[in-house]
């Protein structure tokens, strides 16, 4: 959070943005297959950060520095409002991500 705000703060007036990216649900990687009692089927795919990421990245830096975002939010300003196709198994309910309150 730190390293996102300080780095923002000092290329901001050059008109880079920096800005931190997180999922709102599990994402289906290998590092899932680590942590027992959680099934991958209740996890979105890898390809929603990217898809997050490609949106943030395309958009104008001015006016968006220093912000915390998450996934599923940028998508919807993006107008990506189904998000099934993300899921491992769209008839699962899905896992909320560990660090968002």
């Amino acid at each position: 959070s730190f390293v996102t705000l300080g780095l923002a703060g000092e290329f901001g007036p050059q008109g880079v943005a920096v800005n931190a990216l997180w999922p709102r649900t599990i994402i289906a990687t290998d590092a899932i297959n680590m942590i027992p009692g959680v099934d991958p089927a209740g996890c979105r795919r890898p390809e929603i950060l990217a898809d997050a990421a490609h949106a943030v990245l395309t958009r104008p830096a001015a006016g968006l520095s220093g912000k915390f975002l998450i996934d599923d939010e940028v998508l919807a300003e993006a107008g990506v409002t189904d998000l099934s196709g993300y899921a491992v198994d769209p008839s699962r309910p899905l896992l909320p991500d560990l660090f968002l309150d």
